[in-house]
């Protein structure tokens, strides 16, 4: 357990697994927390460097009262900030809904940074204008419940569960700031994504399926698989299923050490 400081905004990370081995860091989506990956944690770790964290405004991080404090900037500044204080150069980047995208938007600043992406039950955004006016809607829709009714606004999903959160505001400001889309950046760049990438849907997850099967024909080097039996959280509706694609996934790597270029 460790806390990394951000101008004064604390952010919660958990780092396990040997030195030199894969790094691997894992965001959740909105709502969720660090909990949300413990079945990767466990079988993950005693191969792989894994990371975990909670998103500002989530879990054990702080949740700053200031709404400009929550922006796609600050959430990727704070993963580069998560890898250099565990001395990591590059790193596979991935996550789960909300996290998914802020892993696009950490490759489009931070692409040295990357050595491979893994994006679960996620997308790339909207090239429309309109369609992209309705999903920061949807999300000015989460805000507005929240405010109105709290925690016990959230979703009753594996993923999501009111207790590992402090402080419904950090929600609401994160819906405003983190998940609204401003352009079409990353779905014109999937193209020029050079490493590479694993797409994971689970098969009841009909809002995904779609953006899976178009990440799948622009990105250059991508797997996609669709997890049966699942739903949005797959990995923890099909938690053996899912930690072995993504075992298999990182297998390219070999087992060549990776050492740290970053000072702590």
């Amino acid at each position: 357990m460790a806390y990394i400081d951000r101008n004064g905004v604390k952010i919660y990370y958990d780092i396990q697994g040997p030195q030199g081995a894969l790094p691997i860091l894992l965001s959740h989506g909105h709502a969720a927390a660090t909990q949300m990956w413990a079945g990767q944690v466990e079988a993950l770790k005693q191969q792989f460097r894994i990371i975990t964290w909670d998103l500002r405004g989530h879990g054990r991080s702080d949740c700053p009262t200031d709404p400009a404090l929550y922006s796609v900037e600050h959430t990727v500044d704070d993963i580069a900030a998560i890898l250099d204080a565990c001395g990591i150069d590059k790193a596979v980047i991935g996550g789960h809904s909300l996290g998914g995208v802020m892993s696009f938007q950490f490759q489009l600043k931070y692409p040295d940074r990357v050595l491979a992406m893994t994006i679960l039950n996620s997308g790339p955004g909207f090239r429309s204008d309109s369609t992209r006016d309705k999903w920061n809607l949807s999300c000015e829709r989460t805000a507005s419940s929240l405010e109105r009714k709290g925690l016990s606004a959230l979703s009753k999903s594996d993923e999501v569960h009111a207790e590992w959160h402090s402080d419904v505001w950090g929600l609401i400001h994160s819906a405003r700031g983190i998940m609204t889309h401003q352009d079409a950046r990353m779905i014109d760049e999937l193209g020029n994504i050079d490493v590479p990438v694993l797409v994971l849907v689970g098969a009841q997850d009909k809002e995904f399926l779609g953006a899976g099967e178009y990440m799948a024909r622009k990105i250059p080097n991508v797997q996609k698989k669709i997890i049966e039996d699942a739903g949005h959280a797959a990995n923890l509706d099909q938690p053996e299923i899912f930690n072995q694609l993504l075992i298999n996934f990182l297998a390219q790597f070999g087992d060549r050490a990776f050492t740290a270029a970053k000072s702590v």
